[in-house]
């Protein structure tokens, strides 16, 4: 079994289409049906069921599919490695981000990491949170990122940042009447939310937030990026809901940030890493993740959190 095979596997397997996958490899599909049979014939098994009309994996497929990707995933992680110590680096930290972070958060993070420690390398992984779950428990990061807490047995969640849970409102909007917007009001109008499959954590705070309420949610869109949820919003389409960091953050222009009425909502970020003992060089990560203090948020920005006009005494 040679490496190309595992690629041509993967490549088959995510596309479940032969010509597909031999373009996406830069191939012919001859030779990658040629592969496909050698790596059979090595396992013993067959891996695909194959019609004039689809091609699917077989149950052995299915199973094989579950180790593949960690396997080629942990070989770049050794040339990542090599490459590193190559350049200079005298150890790394694979980190895990999920849900997005903080805008004004990771920036001082990594600045204070280069700072004090400017020997580590420091790679970063956006993936879904069932990802970084399962590529912690694989040792394919050190540690991570999510605003999920409900990751499984094995993983240690603590919790890191807080952010207050904004209401972004197109100008001109008739809620920016309320300098806090009520639930109540807020769910009488079309919202865009963030999708659970991208941003898995996030959409679960949100969706507790929003069900305090006896009021069924109307979902105009759901976006995988804060970036389109503000635009959206900006172009009056709906309601969004995010952290206030990532609203001011945001290069749109035609949006304003409300807090909810009542107690303030907050979002949560939280740190997993994995249960048992770690290096002393993610221990002082996590010190210096500690350490990182909350953006400052409540100080009005201009465009972003003006206040409604005061209205006419009687």
């Amino acid at each position: 079994m040679e490496l190309r095979h595992l690629r041509c596997f993967l490549a088959v397997a995510e596309e479940l289409h032969f010509a597909r996958a031999a373009e996406r490899l830069h191939i012919e599909q001859s030779p990658l049906s040629r592969a496909i049979k050698e790596l059979e014939e090595d396992l013993g098994v067959v891996l695909f069921a194959r019609t004039t009309r689809s091609t699917r994996l077989t149950r052995a497929g299915k199973l094989f599919l579950d180790h593949v990707p960690r396997v080629l995933a942990a070989l770049q992680q050794a040339r990542e490695s090599v490459k590193a110590a190559t350049n200079g680096f005298q150890g790394q930290l694979r980190v895990a981000l999920s849900d997005g972070i903080t805008p004004s958060r990771l920036p001082a993070l990594l600045a204070l990491c280069r700072q004090e420690e400017p020997e580590v390398e420091i790679r970063l992984f956006e993936v879904p949170l069932s990802r970084q779950i399962k590529g912690l428990h694989d040792d394919l990061y050190d540690v991570g990122f999510a605003q999920a807490d409900e990751v499984g047995d094995g993983i240690v969640v603590v919790p890191v940042w807080n952010d207050p849970l904004m209401v972004a409102v197109p100008t001109r909007h008739p809620l920016l009447a309320h300098k806090r917007i009520p639930l109540e009001e807020l769910l009488r109008y079309p919202l865009v939310l963030c999708d659970p499959q991208a941003c898995e954590g996030h959409a679960r705070q949100v969706d507790r937030v929003l069900r305090r309420v006896d009021m069924e949610p109307l979902v105009a869109e759901r976006v995988s990026s804060c970036d389109l949820m503000m635009a959206l919003v900006s172009a009056g389409f709906a309601l969004g809901l995010a952290g206030a960091a990532h609203i001011t953050a945001s290069r749109e222009q035609g949006v304003v940030a409300r807090p909810l009425a009542g107690h303030p909502r907050l979002l949560t970020t939280y740190l997993l890493r994995l249960d048992g003992e770690h290096s002393e060089t993610l221990a002082r990560f996590i010190e210096r993740v500690q350490a990182i203090e909350s953006p400052e948020i409540a100080r009005p920005i201009p465009g972003r959190f003006p206040d409604p006009p005061e209205e006419p005494k009687p």
